[in-house]
């Protein structure tokens, strides 16, 4: 059986305020493989950045990890538990082990300084690069990405370029240092269609060349069927149901699942009928409500059970899902 190169469970950040705490990431599981794509999808602050950003352990004041194991098969052969290390050992798992392709490049980028710089900068720290050597790294990644005239568009600075073309130059600094885990969060947000096709395209290009194992976090259903082998369905801190691609999209078990899938337009679809909607919005991070935190929007809600007591998780086949119609009910 093959061995996944990242295995993470029961993840747990929250956030400490003076209102609360928020459970951000409440128990995450999944597993990602080398040469395959995990998707990550859900509503807007479902969790699925700070799950990125909890596995690099780079999360914002004042959130924390405070639970749970991501362990990390190296190059070598051996595993080591992110959770545990230092952060002088992080550093040196960000960028050669485990790189993140950030949701804005405009808010990511330095703006006083060329791409070039801050490609570099990764190079040199990490590879022992001298400045020159460390140039042509950079021109040479640009190049892999497809920025026309890299050798040109070295020196210039993020605010020159297009969307398409900064994210582009997020990517080749991610791959800087020759990562073998690649996490994109929301690489075509903000794109034209064109352009998020051909970023796509690009990342699906890279796999193939480099074997990189990818986490692929999204809102777009129709990206993760075109992208992912495995996906995980990620609901207010939770993965609710996690499986093959084919497993998912084909027959679904969680009914959040079913409503998101319910909700992509469709080819075969009337014209001029209104898309169907999942009812209500995600509770408010401090208003959790008791048992299934879908239960206030489910269709399939079994009073006195679905909102009384959190269902486990449990394996049906090939998958794993939160969900009382598919046992260990209380």
């Amino acid at each position: 059986m093959v061995e996944p190169i990242l295995s993470v469970r029961d993840l747990r950040t929250q956030f400490f305020g003076p209102e609360g705490v928020v459970r951000a990431v409440d128990g995450v599981d999944f597993d990602v493989f080398e040469g395959r794509t995990l998707g990550v999808v859900g509503e807007s602050g479902c969790g699925k950045s700070v799950t990125a950003r909890s596995i690099l352990r780079i999360v914002d004041r004042p959130g924390r990890v405070v639970g749970g194991s991501v362990m990390l098969r190296k190059a070598d052969g051996s595993t080591v538990d992110l959770a545990g290390l230092t952060e002088e050992g992080m550093r040196d798992i960000r960028g050669p082990e485990i790189a993140l392709v950030f949701q804005e490049p405009m808010a990511s980028f330095s703006q006083h300084y060329t791409i070039g710089n801050q490609i570099m900068e990764g190079v040199r720290l990490h590879m022992g690069l001298d400045k020159h050597a460390a140039r042509k790294r950079a021109i040479e990644l640009l190049d892999m990405v497809g920025v026309p005239q890299p050798s040109r568009r070295i020196d210039e600075y993020p605010f020159q370029l297009s969307g398409g073309l900064r994210q582009r130059v997020m990517i080749a600094m991610a791959l800087a240092c020759d990562p073998r885990v690649l996490i994109a969060d929301e690489p075509t947000t903000a794109l034209d269609v064109t352009t998020q096709a051909q970023i796509l395209d690009l990342l699906r290009q890279l796999q193939t060349e480099r074997g990189l194992a990818i986490i692929l976090i999204t809102h777009d259903m129709g990206v993760i069927a075109e992208m992912a082998h495995d996906v995980s369905v990620m609901y207010l801190g939770r993965a609710v149901e996690t499986g093959s691609v084919s497993d998912i999209f084909d027959r679904p078990q969680h009914p959040y699942t079913t409503a998101l899938l319910r909700s992509i337009p469709t080819v075969m679809a009337k014209p001029r009928t209104r898309l169907p909607t999942i009812v209500g919005s995600i509770p408010h991070p401090f208003d959790r409500p008791a048992g299934c935190a879908f239960n206030p929007r489910c269709a399939d809600m079994i009073a006195g059970v679905c909102d009384s007591a959190e269902p486990p998780p449990t394996n049906t086949g090939a998958r794993q899902v939160r969900c009382f119609l598919h046992g260990g009910r209380p």
